[in-house]
């Protein structure tokens, strides 16, 4: 056995000393340290895990009161029986305990076949389609989730060249181990990586872009997610295009990393993320009917599917749900199982599960995600035209930084604002609906649907989330 296999790591979730919702008629966002005095981890809960994690013959690396969680690390053996089971003096003080078995997640994000280069986009004519409000992210951060890959600076400077655009500020951040590792997945992960990087940085290029590598891991994702809603400063978007199934997740890794989101929303952070690319089985082939993709399926994120668009000089020609058929993909959607149905989304007209019961329905919004009608990318020194979900929660997160900017109120939580004025035979007032195509089981229609969810973005997108955001901060105020 190696030193490495001799040694493991885990990340250990600690109860809130308060209800959640003891915060959510603050006025304005939180603050890291606000968060942590009014609903993070008691200094006494955190004492009782590092003692005894002392005891067992582990190591505490990091504590963080405020996101409630503890990193340990020493005797493999011991790290694995703690994750499989807390340890009985502790079952009243964890909520979870999340180790290091990849991989967690996969990346949302697919390159077009070759005839596909006739018809694609750079960000900034999906800008200009969809009518996004001038502005450039000027005094944003936008935090981007990846779970392996890596970009070289050569390829930044060179792709927002092309653009007519001054490279944005991008850092890259290692949590758990991981860093940025460039030139060995261009495929895959890098392809990921520079996707996200440059539709984001494209949509808000003077918003710094701060990139967030972790391990594929349960634990490397929470960590992630926690670094990234917990820096100073606290971004104004989060994107995130991993993911898979909500069914494949344990119960407590789904529960920590929704209550790491939850902790976002409170510190005024939107959090975006791909819905998936594999339809509404995602990628099932047991044939036990529709799943959602996790964490596109949290109630505290803004999850994001995808459609096929034609536009031509800056208008719309056709705009439909993004399904290839089974050739190259199609959008995710559908009804989660674990979720219930949010407040915000009780006018929406959510279907019925197969199995009864109602719950979250993903995604909520939309934008060009088809390969076939793909994004202009650089990665690893190739021009690629890619599509997937994964181009989507980016696009989004640089859409949430412009408004941020003009308005200079953060979002948070955008569904309250997009959702407002929808019912069940009303389509929203602020995106475009789509209402041609299917993702498989669903169907798009004149109202929210669990294919494009509310549409696509709008001119009247913007003033929507900034109404929102500022109403939202004057009833905290109140």
């Amino acid at each position: 056995m190696t030193p490495d296999e001799q040694t493991a790591s885990a990340t250990i979730v600690v109860r809130r000393r308060a209800p959640l919702s003891q915060v959510e008629g603050s006025a304005g966002p939180l603050t890291s340290d606000q968060l942590g005095d009014r609903v993070g981890a008691h200094p006494d809960d955190v004492a009782a895990v590092r003692e005894a994690a002392l005891g067992a013959g582990l190591r505490v690396v990091a504590e963080h009161a405020s996101s409630r969680r503890v990193r340990v690390e020493g005797p493999a053996d011991t790290v694995r029986a703690w994750v499989a089971q807390t340890p009985a003096s502790l079952r009243d003080v964890v909520t979870a305990i999340l180790g290091s078995e990849p991989p967690q997640a996969f990346p949302r994000s697919l390159v077009a076949l070759p005839h596909a280069l006739a018809v694609s986009y750079t960000p900034l004519q999906l800008a200009q389609v969809y009518g996004m409000p001038q502005a450039d992210g000027s005094g944003q951060t936008i935090a981007i989730i990846e779970l392996g890959g890596g970009f070289d600076q050569s390829d930044l400077d060179s792709y927002f060249s092309g653009l007519g655009l001054a490279t944005p500020h991008v850092t890259s951040v290692g949590v758990d181990g991981g860093k940025n590792q460039p030139g060995q997945d261009p495929a895959g992960a890098d392809l990921e990586v520079l996707l996200d990087i440059e539709v984001a940085g494209a949509i808000a290029p003077k918003a710094d872009v701060v990139v967030y590598f972790a391990p594929n891991t349960d634990a490397g994702f929470l960590d992630a997610v926690s670094a990234a809603a917990h820096a100073d400063p606290a971004p104004t978007a989060m994107s995130i295009s991993w993911g898979q199934s909500e069914d494949e997740w344990t119960a407590q890794a789904r529960t920590a990393l929704d209550n790491a989101f939850a902790d976002a929303v409170a510190m005024g952070v939107t959090v975006t993320a791909a819905a998936g690319d594999n339809g509404s089985s995602d990628k099932d082939t047991s044939g036990s009917g529709a799943h959602t993709d996790f964490p596109a399926s949290s109630p505290h994120v803004l999850g994001c599917g995808g459609t096929s668009l034609h536009a031509a000089d800056g208008r719309v020609a056709s705009e439909t749900v993004w399904d290839d058929g089974g050739r190259g993909g199609a959008t995710g959607g559908g009804v989660s199982d674990t979720f219930p149905l949010p407040s915000w989304q009780q006018d929406a007209g959510v279907p019925q599960r197969a199995g009864g019961g109602t719950g979250r329905g993903v995604p909520d919004v939309a934008a060009d995600a088809d390969p076939q009608t793909g994004y202009q990318v650089l990665v690893d020194g190739t021009q690629q035209v890619v599509g997937g979900t994964s181009a989507v929660a980016p696009l989004w997160a640089g859409l949430i930084a412009r408004i941020v900017q003009l308005s200079g109120t953060r979002v948070g939580l955008a569904q309250t604002g997009l959702y407002a004025g929808v019912a069940p035979t009303t389509a929203s007032p602020h995106l475009r609906d789509i209402t041609q195509g299917s993702n498989g089981a669903y169907a798009a229609g004149p109202e929210w649907d669990p294919c494009t969810g509310l549409g696509v973005p709008d001119p009247d997108t913007a003033p929507a989330l900034s109404t929102g955001a500022v109403a939202r901060a004057r009833r905290r105020s109140s």
